[in-house]
């Protein structure tokens, strides 16, 4: 920070308790500068950004490559002042009084008032991991003639609105699976398993319903874990991370004998929500039953679950009027993406695409009848990814083989 600038920060107003932005939401806030003097200024400028980034090394013998990608939802710029106007037109914010900010700063504290109105459109939760993450941000930029140019910036947390839209999200799934026992076990087991539904808001409680059939000569018990799963995109590379967020178990199953057993599993209300419609990374959660079989590989089922938001009541909008802006001043509405020629021109989130859960035993709908929803960058934005989409998810495994060459990676 030069002499003459002794501060800058950018901060907003919160909207509720938890902190959080959703889609359509407005979001005020102020650029505070300090100066030591006074100060002749070309341009200030705010500015709203969301995106997202993934960047991770591998070692190939010496050789160490670095693979990283992006994708831009939107960036948003407007300037408090600024001397090069284009074509004489001023497009600068106004003061409360409704006129222009003057180019010289005089000596103590000003405060600059904004105002942005998120898009309608829904965006990827924020996310943060060691390898990639969702941010949004507001950032603040002071310019002066033949001076290092004087930044700040404040991030900010936004949770998509819970959409379930899709019937796929809340139809019922099911799985069956039958074993046949050798060596040390004799007999055969089976098990028909369901959930009510797909899609769950975090901190609700997913039912388990599982008929267990043991025609075998040992007692059985079902056991139940909830998998994390993060996948990252770049350069046509994965890095995957997995994780058991939780394992319990069922009372056991006396040879030769059929039970019916009801499972309540109670979703950690502070687990990321799902991110499906991102091109450089995801978040995915899978529920797997299986059967504990002493001395045999152990049948199980897999069924996909997407964690939904518990979106906060904005009650505070009252409260953007405390800057004494006329009705209208300074708001700033981010534009929302547009889709491309041929595609949808909004998006219904966390919907995952037809068929991307391709487990065995999930009864889906039948293919064609939902349409596929695809995330659509903001037009316009040279800082958005430019690689293809991820590939099919039914080409991996969820828990992948030690890979044997290196051009794959994961790591749990």
């Amino acid at each position: 920070m030069s002499l003459a600038v002794k501060n800058i920060s950018v901060i907003y107003t919160p909207i509720n308790d938890s902190n959080t932005f959703s889609s359509g939401d407005c979001i005020s806030g102020q650029v505070i500068v300090e100066a030591a003097k006074d100060t002749q200024i070309q341009s200030l400028s705010v500015k709203i950004k969301g995106k997202a980034r993934v960047s991770w090394s591998e070692h190939y013998g010496k050789t160490t490559v670095t693979y990283w990608d992006k994708e831009k939802f939107y960036s948003v710029e407007r300037f408090f002042v600024c001397e090069d106007q284009k074509n004489g037109i001023d497009i600068t914010l106004k003061d409360p009084s409704g006129l222009s900010y003057p180019a010289v700063v005089t000596q103590g504290r000003h405060v600059y008032p904004f105002r942005f109105q998120l898009p309608q459109e829904q965006f990827p939760a924020s996310f943060k991991s060691s390898v990639g993450k969702v941010i949004y941000t507001l950032e603040t930029t002071l310019s002066r003639s033949m001076r290092v140019s004087s930044k700040a910036k404040a991030e900010f947390h936004y949770v998509p609105r819970p959409d379930v839209s899709n019937p796929e999200l809340m139809a019922p799934q099911y799985g069956t699976k039958e074993k046949q026992m050798k060596l040390f076990t004799s007999g055969s087991v089976s098990m028909n398993i369901n959930t009510e539904k797909m899609a769950y808001y975090l901190g609700e409680g997913l039912k388990v319903l599982a008929e267990v059939q043991n025609n075998s000569s040992r007692a059985i018990k079902p056991k139940y874990c909830l998998m994390e799963k993060h996948s990252f995109f770049a350069k046509g590379k994965r890095k995957l991370h997995t994780h058991d967020l939780m394992k319990e178990e069922g009372e056991p199953i006396e040879p030769n004998s059929r039970k019916t057993i009801t499972k309540v599993l109670s979703i950690p209300p502070n687990l990321t929500m799902s991110i499906l419609t991102c091109k450089v990374l995801k978040v995915e959660y899978r529920l797997r039953v299986y059967l504990d079989v002493p001395y045999a590989s152990d049948p199980e089922v897999k069924f996909p679950i997407v964690l939904l938001p518990v979106h906060p009541v904005a009650g505070a909008n009252s409260d953007f009027g405390n800057w004494n802006q006329p009705p209208g001043a300074n708001v700033v509405v981010v534009p929302a993406p547009m889709a491309p020629s041929g595609q949808f021109a909004a998006q219904s989130y966390p919907a995952p695409p037809q068929g991307q859960f391709g487990f065995s035993g999930f009864s889906a709908p039948p293919q064609g009848q939902f349409s596929t929803p695809g995330y659509m960058g903001a037009p316009g934005h040279s800082g958005a990814s430019n690689s293809p989409a991820p590939p099919p998810y039914q080409q991996y495994q969820l828990y992948p083989q030690v890979p044997e060459h290196p051009q794959k990676s994961s790591q749990n």
